[in-house]
C-alpha cells in the first residue's frame, strides 16, 4: 500500500484499497465468543419424565354475537334483546373468557357503542372484535 505526498510531485490519486484486517479480526473474535458461549447455554439436565397418555382438550371459545342497529336496538345472537339481558349475558359468561363480536350499523351513535364497550369491560370481557363488511 502506498501513500501519495501532498502538493509537489505530480498528480495524486485517491486510495482505492480497503483495509479488511480490522474486520477480519472482529469476525474472528465474534466466532470465538460464539464457539465458547453456545455449549454453556445448552446445559441440559437429564430428567426421566413420566409417560402419560392424554387427549387433546378442544375448548371452543365462547362467542357472544351482538349487533346494534341505527335506532340503538340490541340483537343478541340474532334475536332482539333489551340492554339488561345483554349486561346479564356479559356477566354470566365473563368467567369463561368469552369473545365479543360487535356489529354496529353505520348510523349507530358512538355513545351506544361506547356504552356497550364500557359494560363489556366492567363485566371483564377483554377480547372484543368489531365485525365489518368488505367494500365492493
Amino acid at each position: 500500500m502506498s501513500f501519495g505526498s501532498f502538493g509537489e510531485g505530480g498528480i495524486t490519486q485517491p486510495m482505492a484499497e480497503i483495509n479488511t484486517t480490522p474486520m477480519v479480526d472482529v469476525m474472528l473474535v465474534l466466532l470465538i465468543i460464539f464457539i465458547i458461549t453456545i455449549p454453556v447455554l445448552h446445559q441440559a439436565v437429564p430428567i426421566d419424565l413420566p409417560q402419560v397418555s392424554s387427549q387433546k382438550v378442544e375448548d371452543k371459545p365462547v362467542v357472544i354475537q351482538l349487533a346494534l342497529d341505527a335506532e340503538g336496538r340490541y340483537y343478541l345472537d340474532g334475536a332482539p334483546a333489551p340492554r339488561s339481558e345483554v349486561e346479564g349475558r356479559f356477566t354470566a359468561t365473563a368467567s369463561r373468557n368469552p369473545e365479543l363480536h360487535l356489529r354496529a350499523d353505520r348510523g349507530t351513535r358512538y355513545e351506544k357503542v361506547a356504552g356497550i364497550l364500557a359494560v363489556a369491560q366492567k363485566a371483564g370481557i377483554n377480547r372484543i372484535a368489531f365485525i365489518t363488511e368488505p367494500k365492493g
